[in-house]
């Protein structure tokens, strides 16, 4: 089963939506842009071996890529264990980085796709 799916059972990850401030703000930047915001996010805020506020460092809300994080259990290094499997104090590599930004843009993009046309 898709990472996705699995994700979207789960009530918690399944409650975080992007709204219009969301929309307008991917609208405004674009998609390579905010690919780029989630690439910093994940390098600076969770691929560090040790992190001194693992589990707070990721806002609920304020960007895109923050709510797409916890709905996708990549905010912090224990949802990351948990869901990804990738085990926590251990820097992440590179290629487990860029696996999680690419659930992150998976995740955005099918919230653009499954947005309402008004």
């Amino acid at each position: 089963m898709d990472i996705l799916d699995r994700l979207s059972k789960s009530k918690f990850r399944n409650r975080f939506k992007l709204r219009a401030k969301e929309f307008e703000y991917i609208k405004d930047k674009g998609l390579d842009k905010i690919k780029s915001h989630a690439e910093d996010f994940i390098r600076n805020r969770v691929a560090p071996a040790e992190l001194v506020n693992d589990g707070k460092q990721t806002p609920m809300r304020g960007h895109p890529v923050f709510i797409a994080q916890h709905a996708t259990a990549t905010c912090c290094r224990g949802c990351i264990e948990k869901w990804h499997k990738f085990p926590q104090h251990r820097e992440l590599t590179a290629s487990e980085q860029q696996y999680l930004v690419s659930i992150i843009m998976e995740w955005i993009n099918r919230q653009i796709n499954s947005k309402p046309v008004l």
